[in-house]
């Protein structure tokens, strides 16, 4: 795909982290161009880098980011000159925490009782259980790989955490052969994982949790043509979850209520992406360690 795509039609980027993805975009999709009278369509990517990328570069005009797709696309257009605009998010995307867990049994009491210990993460580029986790324990004064051992359970790399595989992985290892001291996941699932057994019921406690942050991002790109771009917002805030029709597709995407964007919930992951050295101010990868 070269040049920039037509104004007369908005084109989204999703990634593909699971294949529900195709459901809710075809769905949305139908909605969108039906009773919205929206002339819309998508492309998936296999991981954010190249749709961040593509994003800035006017190949697709808007894209739903993850918050590291996010700060990657913010560096990225402000070191090219171009201008990107926040769209909506999800009702669910606001005032997340992540958390250090241990098993309830563990001497572990505070943070700083891990040094010396191994601490399990999830992917690489998970914001949610690797990024701000990591940098929760910075602030507690211990250095990651050195103060305190990092098991990471790379799956889904370049899904930035989306794929939760390596998350759930992480909690598991508290009760492994060879377990972790501590495991980081964000908070709603350190519960869902209790549902489904990973976690037996009663068996672990939180230790520490991140300040609250803000996750996923509609982003409109510098080809977007704003009438329409309006007109996509304006039609994601009024999905109506009692429509049966769009019931099952909002979800399937995690939410009840599309919200109006907001940026100051993305500081925290900020500051997380600097001290890993992940990506530097231009947006350019730097973690040695990671490729989508």
């Amino acid at each position: 795909m070269t040049g920039s795509v037509s104004t007369q039609s908005l084109v989204l980027g999703a990634v593909a982290y699971d294949p529900k993805v195709v459901t809710i975009w075809d769905g949305f999709r139908a909605w969108l161009r039906g009773p919205g009278g929206l002339d819309f369509d998508y492309v998936l990517y296999s991981n954010y880098e190249r749709q961040v990328e593509d994003l800035v570069a006017g190949r697709v005009d808007v894209a739903w980011n993850s918050p590291l797709a996010w700060v990657r696309a913010r560096r990225l257009a402000a070191a090219r000159g171009v201008t990107l605009t926040p769209v909506t998010m999800r009702d669910t995307d606001r005032g997340l925490r992540s958390v250090v867990a241990v098993r309830v049994d563990s001497p572990v009491r505070s943070l700083a009782d891990l040094r010396g210990r191994t601490v399990g993460t999830g992917a690489v580029d998970s914001p949610q259980s690797t990024l701000l986790p990591l940098s929760l324990l910075r602030a507690a004064g211990l250095r990651p790989g050195a103060d305190v051992q990092v098991r990471r359970f790379d799956i889904g790399v370049g899904l930035h955490g989306d794929h939760i595989g390596g998350e759930r992985d992480a909690a598991r290892a508290l009760f492994g052969a060879d377990p972790v001291d501590a495991a980081c996941v964000i908070d709603s699932n350190l519960l869902l994982f209790a549902r489904e057994g990973v976690l037996p019921s009663g068996s672990v406690r939180v230790l520490a949790q991140t300040p609250p942050y803000d996750h996923c991002t509609m982003t409109a790109g510098p080809s977007a043509d704003d009438t329409l771009t309006k007109r996509f917002g304006e039609l994601l805030l009024g999905m109506d979850y009692g429509d049966q029709d769009l019931r099952p597709l909002l979800d399937l995407e995690g939410l009840k209520q599309w919200l109006p964007p907001r940026l100051e919930g993305y500081a925290q992951l900020e500051r997380a992406v600097d001290e890993a050295g992940f990506y530097d101010a231009e947006g350019t990868i730097r973690a040695s360690d990671y490729r989508p």
